[in-house]
């Protein structure tokens, strides 16, 4: 039932961090050198990061820390 839960939590969060994403990049894009985008490509964006990101979390969460002799 926890992770039922946690994902609900996930869904206003996704797009917080995309519009916090927008923010960012549209603050620091002449320093990065990189073109302001708008809100929608910073969800497509988000959505790459999270599908890259989370299975990586998701194996550091399972892994077991070896018992020491």
């Amino acid at each position: 039932m926890d992770s039922f839960f946690k994902l609900i939590a996930a869904g206003p969060l996704f797009f917080v961090s995309a519009w916090l994403l927008m923010l960012f990049a549209g603050m620091t894009h002449t320093d990065i050198g990189i073109a302001p985008f708008g809100y929608l490509t910073a969800m497509v964006v988000t959505i790459g990061l999270w599908l890259t990101v989370a299975p990586a979390i998701g194996a550091a969460s399972r892994a077991r820390p070896k018992k020491r002799s």
